[in-house]
């Protein structure tokens, strides 16, 4: 495993697409900095942190004869690789909102940013961008639902061993990838699944919002939401909203 530690960038996605254009650093490649000052989260979002206390890293991943169709493998691969490291912590009500934020007490405690290379059908190349609150002791108030490790626990942890926790986590989940263990992955990410079978304020693209129930998620990582008709709708993405 190559490893970049840097004092602060614009992005470490952005950084180690640029890097690995010009030369090739191996099947794993990790790129974490103190601070990143144009940090993205899913659908555009800006991930805000606070200098040297949280975890800021994006992982490279060579990957063989994965299929595009199953790139939300690599979602609960990375989902449950944080979810495993951070569990031992006890930290209370750890789960993982879908598509992949980590979540404790109903609070966002990390997010993930997912970008894939496609050649053809395949994935031949991802890298994973991950945020986590570690010692952080309070957010803006744009930030209502935040918290950080040390809020929840009272403790402050050592980022470089965390980082490798979490590293060495998901390079395990990675292994049920390439050895085509697709059900355990599947069945573990549902285990863990943010607000299953619980109702929910839901709002749809259209603006409209609906009490539903969270049924899981189908194989091509749409989220699976059963109205007050006991209808069951897929949804992308940009389709839903948790209110």
């Amino acid at each position: 495993m190559y490893l970049v530690k840097l004092d602060a960038i614009d992005s470490t996605n952005s950084y180690l697409r640029q890097i690995a254009k010009k030369e090739d650093l191996g099947k794993w490649v990790v790129v974490t900095a103190d601070y990143q000052s144009k940090g993205r989260g899913q659908k555009g979002a800006v991930w805000q942190s606070e200098r040297g206390k949280n975890m800021i890293c994006s992982i490279l991943v060579q990957l063989q004869s994965v299929k595009a169709r199953d790139q939300f493998l690599l979602n609960c691969a990375v989902s449950l690789g944080i979810f495993n490291a951070l569990i031992k912590y006890n930290l209370p009500k750890l789960k993982i909102k879908w598509p992949n934020d980590i979540m404790a007490v109903s609070k966002k405690l990390g997010g993930i940013l997912i970008e894939n290379t496609l050649m053809g059908d395949e994935i031949n190349q991802t890298i994973i961008g991950i945020g986590i609150n570690v010692n952080q002791n309070s957010f803006s108030r744009d930030l209502p639902f935040a918290v950080s490790v040390k809020q929840l626990t009272g403790k402050e942890l050592d980022r470089d061993i965390l980082l490798q926790e979490i590293i060495d986590s998901i390079r395990h989940q990675f292994e049920l990838i390439f050895k085509r263990k697709y059900d355990e992955l599947w069945q573990a990410y549902d285990q863990h699944l943010f607000r299953k079978n619980k109702a929910h304020m839901f709002e749809d693209k259209a603006g409209q919002r609906f009490m539903g129930v969270i049924k899981g998620v189908s194989q091509k990582g749409l989220l699976l939401v059963e109205n007050q008709q006991e209808v069951v709708t897929a949804y992308n993405f940009k389709e839903i909203s948790y209110l």
